[in-house]
């Protein structure tokens, strides 16, 4: 075959194909009341006062949403988006993991009330943002939608590569939620320069959990005595009781599971796998002091906001890593080279009394195929210390009730929009639709899913509008539910907090972070060192991306410019 007929071959098959099946994302049609003929539901049931019920995907869940919930865009025979597909990137945990499962168990439905198609694009979290961000810088225009860890935010914000949806928020023919029902940490984290980025969906932050039934066990509280010449300092109040406890109980068989002797903490800190959030949440208590100003020792923590100086080499922060060295010796041995889930699993067979993590750990107590300590646990707020290093006097401070700090250490794992996207308003009604009160409740409710409270809509009255009972329909034990809504409540409210990065090069920084308390926990690097090190990667780090960009978006992103600060 000669050149000209392969070419003409070749152009009648891409004309076909594209006739056939579309070429790349489609925008679809022009009008929202296009049907592309009958549609068939199989995952939505309207009701008569509009209404409807989706019915999740393999697990067959009912959700029931209001007409308010669903907002206008949707309704019976309407396929708003027909024609368009859409491309969302989420870390990869499968279509039964935390976080992208939710899509997995949705996309039916939306697809339905939507006429549009949903690809889910998983990456590994430790690719997430490079494979993203490496597509939206030259143009790939692979993805439509990104479920974003907070942290990316700035890299996304800086090169224009995600959209402001505030117009889409006010809208009514999109999926009712409301970014007022977030408290102020957590809402602060899905906005950049007074705009709204993201959609809400996770809540994270770290609580202690502990064996609730152990530490109120008559007679352990006797051994411990008669042990210690000490009463048992619990419930805890500092970081140095949570110590004391663990150190007692390691290497004891309390647990009633298995003839194995167990242990007083398990924690990870595996590369690559979040451990470094462990020192984060951790170090808060000696490092950070509340106040009414933004400046290097008060309401700070990362960065010195007047020349980006690295203060994660800082008195606090060193004596927080010998804190946390320590009661990691109180732990499995090979808890160095776990993972998170490996890490969650060690407490929820019952093997340590004490876990500080993220809000799955008490919903997944919950299962009882994964879990042997449902009823049994308790949770609070990080504890807190009593010295905290002042980084502005540059002394040790003693405060008279101990300084607890509430945190949002993860990813708070929520939507955005590519700037690249033809299709924003279809993103935009998925993000919305998952993060209506009944969906996101039903995520919340379900430890599998990842998805953690921290709205209003999650928490009990009075301080929120949750129905107990939904979490008790759920499987929920009781006793759990209560110490664990009120361990977020007091977290996502407290009076301090520990500020979050999220400026260009924060994955950069924290990947650096995390090898260096990595080779501290398995012995190689003494605490004192290993920050020393971190400090001046954090430098080079800062020199390469460019010392006065990082600056200005650093002060931008803690509020610098907009609360009071003392020159220097």
């Amino acid at each position: 075959m000669n050149s000209l007929c392969l070419r003409t071959v070749i152009l009648c098959l891409v004309v076909v194909l594209s006739i056939a099946g579309g070429c790349g994302r489609s925008s679809g049609p022009d009008s929202e009341e296009e049907a592309g003929g009958v549609v068939e539901y199989k995952h939505v049931t309207w009701h008569d006062d509009g209404s409807l019920d989706l019915t999740t995907f393999e697990d067959g869940e009912i959700i029931g949403l209001s007409k308010e919930d669903i907002g206008t865009l949707f309704g019976p025979g309407k396929t708003p988006f027909a024609g368009q597909r859409i491309a969302v990137a989420v870390t990869s945990q499968g279509p039964k993991g935390g976080i992208s499962g939710p899509l997995y168990r949705l996309r039916p439905a939306w697809e339905e009330l939507t006429g549009a198609k949903l690809d889910i694009v998983e990456v590994p979290m430790a690719d997430l943002l490079n494979k993203t961000i490496t597509d939206l810088r030259f143009g790939g225009g692979q993805f439509d939608g990104i479920i974003q860890g907070a942290w990316f935010m700035g890299e996304y914000i800086t090169p224009g590569f995600i959209i402001p949806i505030d117009t889409y928020v006010q809208d009514p023919r999109f999926p009712h939620w409301d970014p007022g029902w977030l408290p102020t940490p957590l809402k602060s984290i899905h906005a950049w320069g007074g705009k709204q980025y993201g959609v809400m969906n996770d809540s994270d932050g770290q609580v202690l959990y502990w064996r609730n039934d152990i530490l109120t066990n008559t007679a352990w509280r006797s051994a411990f005595k008669e042990e210690t010449g000490k009463d048992l300092p619990f419930p805890v109040k500092t970081w140095q009781d949570v110590t004391e406890i663990a150190r007692f109980f390691h290497g004891k068989n309390w647990d009633e599971n298995d003839p194995e002797p167990d242990s007083g903490v398990v924690m990870h800190f595996r590369v690559n796998e979040q451990g470094m959030f462990h020192f984060m949440s951790l170090s808060a208590a000696f490092t950070v002091l509340g106040g009414e100003k933004v400046d290097r020792g008060t309401n700070n923590y990362w960065f010195d906001p007047d020349t980006m100086e690295p203060l994660i080499n800082q008195p606090g922060h060193i004596r927080a890593l010998e804190t946390l060295y320590e009661l990691s010796q109180y732990g499995p041995r090979a808890q160095s080279s776990w993972d998170l889930g490996t890490a969650w699993d060690w407490f929820l067979r019952g093997k340590s009394i004490f876990v500080f993590s993220w809000g799955d750990v008490g919903s997944l107590v919950q299962d009882v195929s994964r879990s042997s300590i449902k009823g049994k646990i308790g949770a609070s707020i990080l504890p807190g210390s009593y010295d905290v290093y002042d980084m502005n006097a540059n002394a040790w401070v003693n405060v008279d009730e101990p300084n607890v700090v509430g945190n949002t250490v993860g990813g708070s794992w929520h939507g955005v929009i590519t700037s690249t996207s033809e299709s924003p308003e279809a993103v935009y009604s998925l993000y919305a639709l998952m993060a209506t009160q009944p969906v996101s409740l039903w995520n919340v409710n379900r430890g599998w899913t990842g998805v953690d409270p921290g709205a209003r809509i999650h928490f009990t009255p009075p301080q929120g509008s949750a129905d107990l009972q939904g979490y008790l329909d759920a499987g929920w034990d009781e006793s759990d539910l209560t110490f664990y809504l009120k361990a977020y409540r007091d977290n996502f409210y407290a009076k301090t907090m520990l500020p979050y990065l999220r400026i260009n090069g924060a994955e950069e920084y924290w990947r650096a972070l995390d090898q260096n308390l990595s080779e501290t926990m398995i012995g190689r690097l003494e605490p004192q060192e290993a920050l020393l090190r971190t400090a001046r990667e954090w430098n080079t780090i800062t020199d390469r991306r460019g010392r006065e960009a990082q600056l200005k978006q650093y002060q931008e992103s803690i509020g610098y410019d907009l609360l009071p600060h003392a020159p220097r």
